[in-house]
């Protein structure tokens, strides 16, 4: 039992906080995080903590499908490469991300028209108070792209390959079914292509 949770969820306490965004999900409490505007979008942002697993991975991800993209993390240093673990788990998805290097809150530079995607509700709600009222860009959970969805995506570091390999796997879903969703991004890629 306990291997099928950290397999499937990271750890115990990964399922604990997918049931509680669950029941904020159910409850509306997480309306203010979801994509009201998907026409204005012009550029997909994936944000975590350490912006070295999930956030690196899902621009990788994203790049690959040809979409305007960028990452950052809420606290980290920038410059940081990913752990062993995590190039490992890419590799087995076919995504190279050795290139991939971290990039802090305060070292990014928004754009209007940035969609901030997170991975989890805590994250969000503290990416909702630095925004403060900024509306310009906007803020969801990249799990909302997940089916089912998957309001929380629990932090893969220091945990087992079997989660790594979970974890992005849902990641790479959701970019790919936000790829479909928002046309528009992957034509903003391509017109920053053609000004390069």
């Amino acid at each position: 039992m306990r291997a099928a949770i950290n397999r499937r969820f990271g750890t115990w306490r990964g399922l604990v906080r997918l049931l509680l965004a669950y029941g904020e999900l159910a409850c509306g409490r997480l309306r203010p995080f979801q994509l009201r505007h998907p026409e204005q979008v012009r550029r997909l942002v994936f944000v975590c903590l350490g912006n070295i697993c999930r956030s690196a991975y899902a621009e990788q991800v994203a790049r690959a499908e040809g979409l305007a993209c960028a990452s950052l993390g809420l606290s980290t240093t920038s410059g940081a490469a990913s752990p062993q673990a995590a190039l490992a788990a890419a590799q087995r998805a076919g995504v190279a991300m050795h290139a991939h290097r971290a990039c802090d809150w305060k070292d990014f530079d928004l754009q209007p028209g940035d969609l901030l995607l997170v991975m989890e509700v805590r994250q969000a709600r503290e990416l909702q108070r630095r925004l403060a009222g900024r509306s310009d860009v906007q803020l969801a959970l990249l799990g909302n792209w997940c089916a089912p969805p998957m309001p929380h995506l629990h932090d893969p570091f220091t945990l087992s390959d079997g989660y790594f390999d979970q974890c992005f796997l849902r990641v790479q879903q959701a970019v790919r079914r936000l790829a479909a969703a928002l046309p528009q991004v992957r034509a903003a890629h391509d017109a920053r292509q053609g000004q390069g």
